[in-house]
């Protein structure tokens, strides 16, 4: 009986507690925006994994919660998110939230570049970190993600090319002048695959690949992060210049579809662009979030006038006679049908990013993304008196106009990652797959092999290049104490590069007019590895300072091992107002798969010859042996930066940061190598016995040292009437200097021939070809329903040494500032559009010839002698904004771009 009695006491007990546990309450409100609108969904999320819901489209939410006290956060994309902790018990709770509309506050984003060891927020990283904001990008009127980095970020620089080929598929882009391949592209911390394209023309970045950057939609970012140091150490190779890591959008706040459609003021380039942006949560934590792109941009021409004397001597037989000929055609075509613009280009991108929780302590996360990307750029317009068609490619019985060689290239890129982080103990482990690839096949119409004649096809299929890889991470880290963090890892990484022959009548004798195809014999699969290992320890001396270092070993299968370093700090003064910080590091790149394999014919204008074919050897090839060509070794670099961030109130934050960095061994793509004057030399011998006319080839040829300035303020939360908030932002980065350092590495057979792997086109293209400086002032006012952004970007001087411009002088770029206009509105809690100007004052590039001394002086004094220069380095006329060197932004003009958001 006395057990009955215990076990239903016990049973009561358990009954009574059961109640306490589920005792429910209610929590319930409206969620609206400054300005009186409500919000649909918005996401109301409670902590401890307590579930969440979100509100609905009159912006109203309720939510069930049990008895207690409960931590609460709500958000919406384009505000600032609002938290609050309320007291449930059995009763209904009523809270009401005007939300703010958001103006970029970083004061408490967590940075996740930097060190491995913790992860910091942007005024507490020892190491200067941009970040900008998907608000930002898509406030650029750009419809790619390169070309909104450009206006917004001053050390970030690229620019269309004027002669495309192969590049309209991707532009070369650089950060602090130095090439593509010295900046590591993350996406959500895990390496994105370079592209498999070698940028070979004469323009910034010859020489070296980068990843596709326009092929991650903007739709689908949160937020860039560029590390602005040297992270060899952390990240591996290829993280000289920095590192940018895209981090995706993750938790879904709403279902987004956009339509964009814009034009330049001349009336081409029209442009078409629809994107939906949605997914799904899962509780409290888990998401997957998802972005469809599909865009169309039609080509533009900026094309100058042709000039006749010029064209008969280069393309004609320079006659009198035939100088008739060259100016009656060019009174009827005064550009000579030439083409220069931005390509006609068709994009289809897919990208999805997921979070799924599967334990307590464990989250499965992944992302991939694949972009298919189908571009037609324009050769130089091959004129009646230039070049014939056999009949082929006119109609008998018409007039012959000479003829338009098109270039297609057809582009795939992909990334994917997969992965678990599991937090026990203390211990963050992190253990992840990831796998790349692009590939880029080509397609010539329209068109002749002149070396076959009237049997010629007039279509080809020139071949392509294919770079794949596959990435393991195990990424450990712990907080040891609340002062000590320590993080170690590895990394196995595996690629392969590949070139693609062309069709045989793409490559015979003189090949496709225009893009000669890539013959069987250099069409190659080549493969290699690397596994790395990395410690890295992080040490709070104080509340104030603060050390990290980092140590990194890396092998690889085809040049050996590498042993890097990095050591940063940083002391916090007057409280947290004053950061110092400081960082030194050693780096390394190890030379691409391209540049040790790349092998091909290319052709480009040389003035007074007109289009040459030139040859690139691959560096183990046997041309580059009989040249006594060293085998590729890493570039090894030190990287120096010290700055400063100073907060004075809440709203204002101004960093300046100086960097150093030198690189030796530096890989270069040689300048052409030919025979000498006199042909009575060793390298003339070799030339002429192996056939070769002209030779470029990879080499680890120079040292350099470039240095530098960057300046970054931030004065936001400006009250502009009773509703309206101004923020101002600054940003600006001055080269102090970009140099080569010593004597140029030349192999003896070369040197002894006094020619040089390198010359002043290559040294100007290294060192000068960006701007000396580039600054960003701009203004960001919401006031009501209405947003406006007035953004001035100042683009410093350029300086090219233009191949077929006398020694004697050099071009510039002028110093011009672009003026872009951003007005939104917002229609309602859905409905939100904007007008976005870029360039309202239609500012072209502008550049003009300096003399270097007293001879290039009297050049400048003699018309016939300047027009001689001008047609040399604007193909007579034809690229007479630009240069067929490029310049330092974009020869369009005034750019419009209308822009429809809709919340689904």
């Amino acid at each position: 009986m006395r057990k009955l009695i215990y076990a239903m006491q016990m049973v009561a007990m358990l009954f009574l507690l059961n109640n306490m546990a589920t005792a429910q309450g209610i929590l319930k409100g409206k969620i609206t925006s400054e300005s009186g609108e409500p919000l649909a969904n918005a996401s109301i999320i409670v902590g401890s994994n307590k579930g969440g819901t979100a509100t609905d489209s009159t912006g109203e939410y309720r939510l069930s919660l049990p008895s207690g006290t409960h931590k609460v956060v709500i958000t919406s994309v384009g505000f600032n998110p609002y938290s609050l902790t309320v007291k449930i018990d059995n009763s209904t709770v009523t809270r009401d939230i005007v939300l703010q509309f958001a103006i970029a506050d970083l004061s408490e984003v967590v940075v996740a570049v930097g060190s491995r060891a913790s992860q910091r927020t942007f005024t507490t990283t020892p190491l200067p970190v941009d970040n900008i904001s998907a608000s930002e990008l898509q406030s650029a009127g750009q419809l790619s993600f390169d070309k909104a980095l450009q206006l917004r970020v001053p050390s970030f620089n690229t620019v269309n090319t004027p002669v495309n080929d192969a590049t309209s598929l991707l532009d070369p882009y650089e950060i602090r002048n130095m090439g593509p391949s010295r900046t590591l592209i993350l996406v959500n911390g895990k390496r994105k695959n370079p592209s498999a394209l070698v940028y070979i023309q004469t323009s910034p970045g010859r020489g070296e690949t980068g990843a596709d950057l326009s092929a991650i939609p903007t739709e689908a970012i949160k937020r860039v992060e560029i590390l602005r140091d040297g992270a060899s150490a952390q990240y591996g190779s290829d993280a000289i210049a920095g590192v940018m890591n895209v981090i995706l959008k993750d938790r879904f706040d709403y279902t987004n579809f956009k339509i964009a459609s814009g034009l330049t003021h001349k009336g081409d380039g029209f442009s078409i662009l629809t994107s939906l942006n949605g997914g799904a949560n899962f509780g409290s934590k888990g998401f997957i979030n998802y972005t469809i792109n599909f865009q169309r941009e039609n080509k533009t021409n900026r094309s100058g006038t042709v000039d006749a004397e010029g064209d008969n001597n280069d393309l004609s037989a320079g006659t009198a006679a035939s100088l008739e000929e060259v100016k009656k055609y060019l009174a009827r075509f005064p550009d000579a049908n030439n083409i220069s613009g931005t390509p006609t280009s068709t994009a289809a991108k897919f990208l999805i990013n997921t979070g799924i929780p599967v334990s307590e302590n464990t989250d499965f996360y992944a992302n991939a993304a694949y972009i298919y990307k189908k571009v037609q750029s324009f050769a130089n317009y091959r004129t009646p008196y230039w070049k014939e068609d056999y009949g082929l490619l006119h109609a008998a019985g018409t007039e012959y106009l000479g003829y338009g060689p098109t270039f297609e290239g057809d582009l795939n890129d992909y990334n994917a990652t997969v992965g678990f982080k599991t937090t026990k103990n203390g211990w963050m482990h992190d253990i992840s797959f990831t796998t790349g690839g692009n590939k880029q096949l080509y397609t010539v119409e329209n068109t002749v092999n002149h070396s076959l004649g009237s049997k010629s096809p007039i279509r080809f299929k020139p071949g392509g290049f294919a770079f794949s890889h596959v990435v393991g991470n195990i990424d450990i880290s712990k907080e040891v104490t609340d002062k000590l963090n320590v993080a170690f890892g590895s990394e196995f990484r595996s690629e392969n590069f590949q070139i693609f022959a062309g069709d045989t009548a793409s490559y015979t004798g003189e090949g496709a007019n225009s893009f000669p195809g890539v013959n069987e014999i250099n069409a190659i699969k080549v493969n290699r590895f690397n596994i790395g290992g990395y410690f890295d320890l992080s040490y709070d001396i104080s509340k104030a300072l603060l050390v990290n270092g980092t140590m990194r070993q890396e092998y690889y299968s085809d040049f050996g091992s590498a042993f890097v370093w990095k050591i940063s700090g940083r002391a916090k003064v007057i409280g947290d107002k004053l950061t110092i910080r400081s960082s030194i590091s050693t780096g390394f790149r190890a030379p691409s798969l391209h540049q040790i394999n790349l092998q091909i014919a290319q052709q480009s204008f040389v003035p007074g010859q007109g289009i040459q074919t030139k040859g690139i050897v691959s560096n183990k090839s046997p041309q580059a042996h009989l040249l006594g060509v060293p085998a590729l070794k890493p570039e090894k670099s030190v990287n120096f930066t010290a700055g400063f961030g100073f907060t004075p109130t809440k709203n204002l934050s101004v960093t300046v940061d100086y960097y150093h960095i030198e690189i030796k061994d530096r890989i270069i793509l040689s300048s052409n190598i030919t025979n000498t004057a006199a042909g009575n030399t060793e390298l003339d011998n070799v030339l002429r016995n192996n056939g070769i006319v002209g030779v470029s080839f990879f080499t680890n040829g120079i040292h350099t040292r470039t240095e530098g300035i960057d300046v970054v303020a931030n004065y936001k939360n400006i009250r502009v009437g009773n509703v309206g908030k101004l923020t101002i932002n600054m940003a600006g980065n001055y080269t102090l200097a970009n140099e080569l350092k010593g004597n140029v590495t030349n192999p003896k057979l070369i040197s002894d021939a006094g020619q040089s792997t390198i010359d002043q086109i290559q040294i100007a293209l290294l060192t000068t070809s960006r701007p000396k400086y580039k600054a960003v002032l701009g203004g960001d006012l919401t006031f009501s329903k209405w947003s406006f952004l007035l953004n001035n970007t100042l683009f410093g001087p350029t300086t090219f040494r233009n191949d077929g411009l006398d020694k004697n002088l050099k071009l510039e770029f002028q110093t011009k500032v672009l003026t872009d206009l951003n007005i939104g509105y917002q229609f309602s809690s859905r409905v939100n559009a904007s007008i976005a100007v870029n360039n309202i004052f239609n500012i072209t590039p502008k550049w003009k010839l300096k003399a270097l001394n007293n001879d290039g002086d009297a050049i400048l004094s003699d018309p016939a002698l300047v027009k001689n220069n001008v047609n040399a380095i604007t193909f007579n006329g034809r690229y007479s904004m630009v240069t067929y060197d490029g310049s330092h932004f974009s020869q369009l003009g005034t750019t419009f771009l209308a822009t429809l958001n809709f919340k689904l």
